[in-house]
């Protein structure tokens, strides 16, 4: 990269510099007052009195990190590697309800998209312990997703024959079960244990039905919290390995304090 894109490199993405940490805490200063310009704004009170005012501040702080965007772009060497991680796509979606809202009024409130944006503080007071845990927390996740997919999947099986018996129970008695897919709306609310009480049974069958679906919820509801617990365990127990290598058998995966190797007992 060129003297001025190296320069603006270290301030823009580099936090160990004294510029750089300064543009960090800047920009979530700025962050924090487009949020709440935003919030302040929905409220009628408020907009009727400083709703010029809000709006000003708005679109000055948009302009401001539509430039850093750009300047982000233009910084980093791989652009399309930048622009299609995660910062990438938030720091583009940070800015793009505002010029939205020229066309669909009021789309200015997915603003707070930029929330996302503070996660950049761990990194900025070098928290290390949080981004470590957020590591092994997103680690378990990914681990977990395909047994947790399945596991919706079951679940969502189990709410559409729920909601078809519960319509054919009930569909005679004036209690709301117009159709299935109302029921089904009803075999949610009740599993995930929210209770919303504008739709229930009343007769004795549904309501048998229904009790079986309360309890079931909170069977439930365990699972997911186990299998993200597992994954977690496994998680913490990977990343407290040490990534020698056996000198005889190649074999990885030993403790940080080892000193012969779990799989052929030779000295490492």
């Amino acid at each position: 990269m060129s003297g001025w894109r190296a320069r603006w490199h270290e301030v823009i993405f580099e936090a160990d510099t004294p510029a750089g940490k300064a543009f960090d805490v800047g920009l979530m200063i700025c962050i924090l007052l487009s949020i709440t310009a935003v919030i302040l704004e929905s409220v009628e009170s408020i907009r009727a009195v400083w709703g010029q005012e809000l709006k000003a501040i708005e679109w000055s702080l948009t302009v401001l990190f539509t430039i850093e965007y750009v300047l982000r772009i233009l910084t980093v060497g791989r652009p399309m590697r930048y622009a299609l991680s995660f910062f990438g796509v938030v720091d583009l979606l940070s800015i793009v309800p505002t010029y939205l809202s020229v066309i669909y009024a009021g789309s200015q409130s997915l603003i707070v998209i930029r929330a996302l944006r503070l996660l950049r503080v761990f990194r900025v007071l070098k928290l290390a312990h949080f981004v470590g845990e957020a590591a092994l927390l997103r680690s378990a996740i990914r681990a977990s997703w395909r047994k947790i997919a399945v596991f919706l999947g079951t679940v969502l099986t189990l709410m559409l024959i729920i909601g078809a018996l519960m319509y054919l129970v009930e569909s005679e008695q004036d209690s709301g079960f117009t159709s299935i897919p109302r029921s089904i709306y009803w075999a949610i609310v009740t599993m995930t244990t929210v209770g919303y009480g504008d739709i229930a049974p009343k007769s004795i069958v549904g309501q048998v039905l229904a009790s079986l679906v309360m309890i079931l919820g909170y069977g439930i509801i365990a699972v997911p919290t186990g299998i993200v617990t597992v994954e977690m365990s496994e998680a913490k127990k990977r990343s407290h390995v040490s990534g020698q290598a056996c000198p005889e058998c190649s074999g990885e995966g030993h403790d940080p304090d080892a000193r012969h190797c779990k799989h052929c007992g030779a000295k490492l």
